[in-house]
């Protein structure tokens, strides 16, 4: 699992989780005027989505609007990368997507969840961290959760519910996400 040092726990009514509430605001603001962009608008998409990550994206990089998130700047993302339409990434924990990973229109990667307990449901957060690997594909409405890394070129089938770690070069689907089969040139 992608458990290290950016491993998050955040009460609620404490600093820490004003700060959050800030950068959601602002992500918010930012994400309002990237999702009026088209397709077309490929430089003024990687423009805000590099002041949304607080780090330039390569040219290479293609987001097909719109696009969700909770705050941004916990996001890295390298180069050859595409991201289709309708996808939110709760980047709380910390994403980092490396090079040539394509993910399918309606994705939700999502590193921050809540105690089951219902009496400390609203307590606090937990954030871990998500890895996507090199060349990896996740396919349409598939959820990531977090602590969870995807190995290099593996894919995540369409609909699917990844909750463990992934190995590299491996086809996963189903809820939770199981091994279908090894991928092999």
């Amino acid at each position: 699992m992608a458990h290290d040092e950016r491993t998050k726990i955040i009460p609620g009514k404490t600093p820490e989780s004003a700060a959050m509430l800030a950068n959601v605001r602002r992500a918010m603001a930012i994400t309002a005027k990237l999702n009026r962009l088209t397709f077309n608008d490929a430089d003024a998409v990687r423009a805000l989505f590099s002041e949304l990550i607080g780090k330039k994206v390569d040219d290479s990089f293609l987001l097909c609007p719109p696009f969700y998130t909770t705050g941004g700047a916990d996001i890295s993302v390298g180069r050859n990368v595409f991201i289709n339409q309708n996808c939110t990434f709760y980047d709380l924990g910390g994403l980092d997507i490396a090079d040539d990973v394509m993910i399918g229109p309606n994705v939700s990667i999502i590193t921050s969840s809540h105690p089951v307990a219902p009496a400390q449901r609203r307590a606090f957060v937990i954030a871990n961290p998500i890895v996507i690997e090199r060349n990896v594909w996740i396919a349409a409405g598939a959820t990531i959760i977090g602590g969870v890394t995807v190995g290099e070129n593996s894919v995540v089938a369409a609909a699917s519910v990844v909750t463990r770690d992934v190995v590299p070069n491996t086809l996963v689907g189903g809820n939770p996400a199981r091994v279908i089969r090894s991928i092999a040139d």
